[in-house]
């Protein structure tokens, strides 16, 4: 299996943000996976030299449980519990297992086509899950099907196109939105010779526009997500697809969003 360095880099901060989690372990595993890994850069190649569109790769399904993480714990430091520990029905980490495994697989079903991804990935990704729900809950049905069901409703909410309930599916529809800093266009921006305009390439110059995006405490809310870009063609990425995520995202109460072009005013959007 051979991994860019960007890829490893994420893997480093995805495995220090579970340094003190039992989940740390579960997670390198799945993280070194070859056909978790398959699927990832098929789907890669599918969006981007196929369909022309930004990265669904391996790099944007650890960017998107590095993000889930990230929000994941800020509202645990704020003490918002998640939909299965409120509920009574697991405890915290099994909400990161839940987490952790929707990021690692929700656009595998790009690799079969754009349109309805979210679903088509359901039959793909219900095999692996079988297998790593065994290994995480060997003598727990209860969790397992918990779990199962968990990551379903994440992976198929994660378009933002139908109403998902847990605060779990809600932290993947905005960790999905957040990658959007430029890195994620590069590839296909270099790919793309030719002039007439085609279906991905708003998503592409839109993300390129993107020069930071953070992730942290917020003033008033529990977290604070501050976008910064370099022309105004980013606030595509912001209001054309952070925006309407996070309008179905049950966590949007609990998020103060911000983007400006650097040097410019900034925009309160939450």
């Amino acid at each position: 299996m051979t991994k860019s360095p960007k890829e490893e880099a994420v893997e480093r901060a995805i495995l220090a943000r579970l340094k003190n989690s039992p989940l740390r372990g579960f997670a390198k595993r799945v993280l070194q996976d070859e056909e978790v890994h398959a699927y990832q850069e098929y789907a890669n190649s599918v969006a981007i030299l196929r369909l022309k569109y930004n990265d669904h790769g391996p790099v944007h399904m650890r960017m998107v449980v590095l993000n889930a993480l990230t929000l994941a714990n800020l509202l645990h430091e704020a003490g918002v519990r998640l939909s299965l520990e409120k509920e009574e029905l697991g405890s915290y980490d099994d909400s990161l297992a839940g987490i952790f495994l929707s990021g690692m697989l929700h656009d595998i079903g790009m690799g079969v086509t754009r349109m309805n991804h979210e679903n088509l990935a359901v039959p793909l990704v219900l095999p692996i899950l079988e297998r790593f729900l065994k290994i995480r809950y060997p003598d727990n049905i209860r969790k397992q099907v918990m779990l199962r069901a968990l990551v379903v409703e994440c992976i198929t909410g994660h378009m933002g196109l139908v109403k998902v309930n847990s605060l779990e599916a809600g932290i993947i529809l905005i960790a999905d939105g957040t990658d959007m800093e430029k890195g994620r266009a590069r590839i296909p921006m270099i790919l793309s010779q030719d002039a007439d305009a085609k279906v991905g390439d708003i998503h592409q110059y839109s993300s390129a526009a993107i020069e930071d995006l953070e992730i942290t405490r917020g003033a008033e809310k529990p977290i604070k997500i501050s976008v910064k870009m370099k022309s105004d063609v980013g606030f595509f990425q912001v209001e054309e697809v952070l925006f309407p995520k996070m309008n179905m995202s049950p966590i949007k109460p609990y998020v103060e969003l911000y983007a400006s072009v650097i040097g410019g005013p900034v925009k309160k959007y939450l």
